[in-house]
C-alpha cells in the first residue's frame, strides 16, 4: 500500500505521515527531505541556486523513483507536487492519495512561524500571507480535489484516520 499525503504547505503532511507510518508499520518518506539529501542542499538552497523549475523536475524524478523502489510507504508530498507534470494522476495510479484539507487561518498561523524555512513565502509580509494562501490554494484546489479522499486536518485523530485508510 502506497499512501500519498497532499495539501498546502503547513497542512500537517509530515506530522500525520510520521504518525501513520508508525501506526500502520509502513516506511515514511518526506519528498522534500529525499530531494534535499539527493541534492545535498536544503530546499531553500535548491530554489535559490537552481530555481523552481529545476526543483519541480527533480520532485517528479524523485517521486517516480520512490514509487519504483517501494511497494509500500507513506509519502508526504510538497504542497505543489500534485500540480505539476501530471503528478496527481501518477500518484493515483500508484496508490491512495489523501488530501489534508486545512483551514486558511490554521495555515497562516503555522506558516508565520516557519516562513524562513519555506522559499515560496520567505519574502511575503505578515499581512500579505493570508492573501497569498487564498490565491495559491485557489490555484491548487483543482489538483487537491482529485485525491481519493479528503480529510479535514484539524478534526482528525490518528486511530480513525488509520481505520479510514485501511478500509478505503
Amino acid at each position: 500500500m502506497r499512501i500519498f499525503l497532499i495539501g498546502f504547505m503547513g497542512s500537517g503532511k509530515t506530522h500525520w505521515g510520521n504518525l501513520l507510518a508508525v501506526k500502520m508499520d509502513l516506511p515514511f518518506f518526506d519528498l522534500d527531505t529525499v530531494i534535499s539529501k539527493t541534492e545535498e542542499l536544503t530546499i531553500s538552497q535548491v530554489f535559490s541556486i537552481k530555481g523552481e523549475e529545476y526543483f519541480r523536475y527533480k520532485e517528479k524524478e524523485v517521486l517516480e523513483e520512490l514509487v519504483n523502489d517501494h511497494e509500500r510507504f507513506i509519502l508526504s508530498c510538497g504542497g505543489g507536487t500534485p500540480c505539476f507534470f501530471n503528478n496527481i494522476e501518477f500518484m493515483k495510479k500508484s496508490g491512495k492519495v489523501v488530501w489534508l484539507n486545512t483551514s486558511i487561518e490554521t495555515l497562516k498561523e503555522r506558516l508565520l512561524k516557519e516562513r524562513m524555512l519555506r522559499p515560496l513565502i520567505r519574502s511575503i509580509g505578515d499581512r500579505e500571507l493570508r492573501t497569498y494562501i487564498i490565491r495559491k490554494l485557489g490555484e491548487r484546489k483543482m489538483y487537491y480535489e482529485q485525491a481519493d479522499m479528503m480529510v479535514n486536518e484539524e478534526s482528525i485523530s490518528i486511530e480513525p484516520l488509520v481505520e479510514l485508510l485501511k478500509n478505503e
